[in-house]
């Protein structure tokens, strides 16, 4: 198992595929100037679903999410999923995107074994979408959110970041937008996790804001705790109905305590917690002719070390260097 010394386990994995984006999101992504890793850096898509197999038949990983950038950018993307999902035991599958190429890979996806996707979307407004992200590409996403509907892809879960006077404003619309078609939201607090560095804590739109505006509009009763588990999104049942609406609070009200991801780099580096500081270097290890038993010892040497919380509140937190599209989400 991929314990650590607090006694959480890593049941989660997280696989980014690439630091890549074909959207410029202001909150993670400078518009230009940004480097990429080369290619010999990257992981092959065999070394990938190597990794994969040793964290689910060694490791007791469970569930598997493919992350980026932008994975759908990965050339290799379905073969990595079909290989991922003849694993045994079979993992459960997911795909966290910015929806714009889904429309035409939402089936091949689903057809080679992936349970669902998580579609980021901050806005209905193309407008406002344009100023978020630098591209004027909202119809593809909406096209794609349909086109993962169709495949089976379900539940879609869509992930919005507000921001304080550009689309603040847009939550009870964006939350009244998934009710009406079955998607399940989940806003997230914007984190210290952007590439050039300038997050401002005073200027992030805190969870407790986010439900002041919902509440403006529905009536919000907490889902219980107890059901939550190591999930880390706080849900709310809306106006008393099936619905549902999650608010991911990861400066506000950290999740630390039951964390269970652990994370694997596009260039094959484990990291124990999103805002480490350090990794450990499996591709080097893997390249270097290591068995998988011994790469499964570091990366369970790599989860003892994680610290008992982020540490976001403390004077001396300091920002990881890679930025989220280069960890993976």
């Amino acid at each position: 198992m991929l314990l650590d010394s607090f006694g959480r386990q890593a049941v989660d994995l997280r696989v980014s595929l690439t630091d890549r984006c074909n959207l410029r999101c202001t909150y993670c992504m400078p518009e230009e100037g940004l480097s990429w890793l080369a290619k010999p850096e990257l992981l092959t898509d065999e070394e990938i679903v190597r990794l994969v197999g040793i964290a689910v038949r060694d490791l007791g990983v469970r569930e598997v999410r493919f992350t980026g950038g932008e994975p759908m950018l990965r050339p290799g993307l379905v073969g990595i999923v079909a290989a991922c999902a003849g694993l045994e035991p079979r993992p459960e599958l997911s795909l966290t995107t910015n929806g714009i190429g889904l429309g035409r890979t939402a089936a091949a996806l689903r057809e080679a074994g992936l349970n669902r996707v998580n579609v980021s979307l901050d806005t209905l407004d193309p407008e406002v979408f344009h100023t978020l992200t630098r591209r004027r590409r909202l119809q593809d996403v909406l096209d794609g959110l349909a086109a993962a509907e169709e495949a089976g892809l379900t539940p879609v879960k869509l992930n919005a970041v507000l921001m304080r006077g550009v689309n603040d404003h847009e939550a009870p619309d964006l939350l009244a937008w998934c009710l009406e078609r079955g998607y399940e939201l989940r806003f997230i607090e914007q984190m210290p996790l952007d590439a050039q560095h300038g997050w401002d804590r005073s200027a992030m739109i805190t969870a407790e804001e986010i439900l002041d505006r919902l509440g403006a509009r529905f009536s919000l009763t907490p889902e219980p705790s107890a059901r939550r588990g190591a999930a880390p999104a706080e849900r709310w049942i809306v106006d008393g109905g099936a619905g549902r609406v999650g608010v991911i609070a990861s400066v506000t009200r950290p999740f630390c305590r039951a964390c269970d991801r652990t994370r694997l780099t596009a260039d094959g580096q484990v990291r124990n917690c999103l805002f480490a500081t350090e990794e450990s270097d499996l591709r080097a290890a893997l390249r270097s002719g290591a068995d998988d038993a011994e790469l499964a010892a570091l990366w369970r040497a790599a989860m003892w070390g994680k610290k008992a919380g982020a540490g976001i509140d403390n004077p001396e937190f300091h920002q990881p260097e890679r930025p989220m599209s280069a960890i993976g989400g």
